[in-house]
């Protein structure tokens, strides 16, 4: 259930045509939109038509949901697909000036904090984590259970398993021209992280490069080859230096500390 003082419950109102759900002053709300009781809007949300919103969502000031795609003639990702409304699971948080593109889908109790952009054609598993400004390119999937910490860049057409963790600042590539010739267009990848996959800190991942699964990327490393399952990598660039401790290993892991029990 959403916490609310006394003085935000002052400002809100209800609306006949979405009962208990209460909204903020200045929320827009598009054509054919669904959203489930116990939903709280904040102030200034502006939902897009077609959008799906679950029971028990609450949606904080300025936030975005369905904004369609700006497509620029010079963009390498550019495409005109007919995208599916965006659909909004049960009991998701969603931060302040945090925006959700048409065509992505946010699973059940997943958390989207301030300013975080997830574009369109991703998939976030439930009870995910997507941090404070973290940007989610088009066409990204994200398991469950995973934590994307403040300030990581996770690239267009990248994989992103279930229990995995991309600390702070992490940028994962997905152009090895560097938008530099045509060739580039048959080779763009993004990132693969295989289940319960780690990076630290700060790592550069370069284009199509697999993080195996368990594997842990140390911080500040700058990833140019694939990386084995249950090794632990560092440098620049990364090279293999041991091997994951056996109690770190995902098998056994707590369920509170993101374990597969």
């Amino acid at each position: 259930m959403n916490a609310l003082t006394r003085q935000d419950c002052m400002t809100m109102t209800f609306r006949s045509e979405y009962p208990g759900v209460l909204f903020g002053r200045y929320v827009v709300i598009g054509e054919d939109v669904t959203i489930g009781p116990g939903t709280v809007l904040g102030n200034n949300v502006v939902v897009h038509d077609g959008s799906s919103i679950g029971c028990n969502v609450r949606i904080d000031d300025g936030v975005v949901i369905g904004k369609e795609p700006l497509r620029s003639r010079l963009s390498a990702m550019a495409s005109d697909v007919d995208l599916e409304p965006a659909s909004i699971g049960d009991e998701v948080l969603i931060g302040t000036h945090a925006v959700i593109y048409r065509g992505a889908t946010v699973g059940n109790s997943v958390l989207i904090a301030d300013l975080a952009t997830v574009r369109e054609q991703v998939t976030i598993g439930e009870m995910s984590i997507i941090g404070r400004g973290v940007a989610v390119e088009n066409m990204v999937t994200i398991g469950r259970r995973c934590k994307i910490e403040t300030g990581a860049y996770i690239t267009a057409m990248s994989s992103i398993g279930d229990f995995c963790f991309v600390a702070p600042e992490v940028t994962f590539t997905n152009d090895n021209y560097v938008g530099r010739t045509e060739e580039r267009f048959k080779h763009f990848k993004g990132v693969t992280m295989q289940v319960g996959s780690r990076i630290g800190a700060n790592a550069t991942v370069l284009p199509g490069m697999v993080i195996g699964e368990d594997a842990l990327v140390a911080a500040g490393s700058i990833v140019t080859k694939d990386v084995p399952s249950r090794a632990i990598v560092m440098g620049s660039p990364a090279r293999v230096i041991r091997q994951v401790p056996a109690d770190q290993l995902l098998s056994a892991a707590t369920p509170r500390s993101g374990g597969s029990q």
